[in-house]
């Protein structure tokens, strides 16, 4: 089956970006099966890439591969070895036993993310093509990774884009308790792959949990939007003279207070909070609160580039409030996994953040996901996390 490109909109294709708009298209034989494998071609008949076919959604279509060849068992096969031998080369299970095993259009297979949890599979299918293929991904992981047993995670939100309905539960295997623990860093967290956020657990920072965790030696720390307290884990095992954790959900609230169990942490070092973060931020300068340092990573704002200017206030409030609190020397860790924020946009955000607390500050570093959260050079999008470490001067 083939569908043919206006002219002039095969530029995004001949740079390699995965993702084709509904709007690129020609004419469209509305036959086409919702992932469908299809063939994108130019207006002057030149052959540019075999993609997923999407009907419902604004990218109607992803592409599997820019060469001539077959999309079968064989081509999936393939690309999961790619994945599983890369990040045997980052030796990631030398850090954790938890890890991002396929990454999306990154590892070349659009729509599909798969999480390891020691030896159990967390697959989530978030595309029309992904969720045509499920089952032979599936086969394919349990052959290629010899572990037996998947639990699925596809209830996001982006799945009704697609014409796809929410679908949670066992995918291969017997899983009797969604609840686990892994290790990271020598750091032990209870999760749950059933019900706790993305695929049961923030897999995508941990570099930075072990960064941050590191340069909370000796501060009083304030960690909002904590979640399960992986910050709070990594900074009272590094020494936080304290940590007050802020979060909205009291059942993510009591399985940090698990977590610090779990870990022999001093207990009488830390405090949770239930509560809203932004409301908190307000009482805490009102009341001339301060600390040392301040971890802001908050939802996501801002899931397309079109919720970018709503999302870019929520950013700046909360920012700007953490410059208020901050002593002279503190540091502040600030994230967003918003796509709509792109890292530039969100290094201005808190630039202006700062120059409203009229405050002056200096980026010690920048962070970003872990490498087992690659990025494809030609699909920018992929890299949707973006962290700064700022020093109040």
């Amino acid at each position: 089956m083939k569908i043919t490109l206006k002219a002039g909109r095969e530029k995004s294709l001949l740079r390699r970006h995965p993702w084709v708009f509904a709007s690129a298209f020609q004419s469209v034989d509305e036959t086409h099966a919702s992932g469908s494998t299809v063939d994108l071609i130019s207006s002057e008949g030149q052959f540019l890439a075999r993609a997923a076919y999407s009907p419902h959604s604004q990218i109607r279509a992803r592409v599997w591969t820019f060469n001539d060849e077959p999309i079968d068992k064989e081509f999936f096969r393939k690309k999961i070895r790619e994945a599983i031998e890369l990040r045997n080369r980052l030796q990631v299970e030398g850090q954790s036993d938890a890890f991002r095993l396929i990454h999306g259009e990154s590892d070349g297979i659009p729509g599909i993310v798969v999480d390891r949890f020691g030896n159990l599979l967390v697959l989530q299918s978030t595309t029309a093509g992904s969720e045509f293929w499920k089952e032979v991904i599936a086969d394919l992981l349990i052959e290629e990774t010899g572990i037996q047993n998947i639990y699925e995670r596809s209830d996001v939100d982006v799945r009704e884009l697609e014409g796809l309905k929410p679908i949670t539960g066992v995918l291969r295997g017997a899983i009797p308790n969604p609840q686990l623990q892994i290790t990271e860093h020598n750091l032990k967290f209870n999760i749950n792959i059933a019900t706790g956020h993305k695929t049961g657990f923030y897999l995508d920072q941990r570099e930075n949990r072990h960064r941050v965790g590191n340069l909370a030696q000796g501060r009083n720390v304030l960690n909002c939007f904590c979640y399960t307290g992986g910050f709070s884990i990594n900074a009272l095992a590094n020494g936080a003279s304290s940590v007050l954790s802020v979060d909205s959900s009291a059942d993510a609230l009591a399985l940090l207070e698990k977590n610090i169990a779990i870990n022999n942490l001093p207990a009488d070092r830390h405090t949770s909070f239930e509560g809203d973060v932004f409301q908190l931020l307000r009482k805490f300068r009102d009341e001339n609160r301060s600390f040392d340092m301040i971890i802001l990573d908050p939802p996501k704002f801002a899931p397309t580039a079109a919720h970018a200017e709503k999302a870019s206030r929520a950013y700046k409030d909360i920012n700007l409030l953490a410059f208020k609190l901050l002593r002279h020397g503190g540091m502040l860790a600030t994230f967003s996994c918003s796509g709509g924020v792109d890292a530039a946009l969100f290094q201005k955000i808190v630039a202006s953040a700062a120059l409203d607390a009229n405050t002056e500050a200096t980026i010690i570093e920048h962070l970003t996901q872990g490498n087992d959260h690659p990025v494809s050079l030609h699909f920018p999008e992929g890299g949707y996390l973006k962290g700064l470490i700022c020093v109040k001067r």
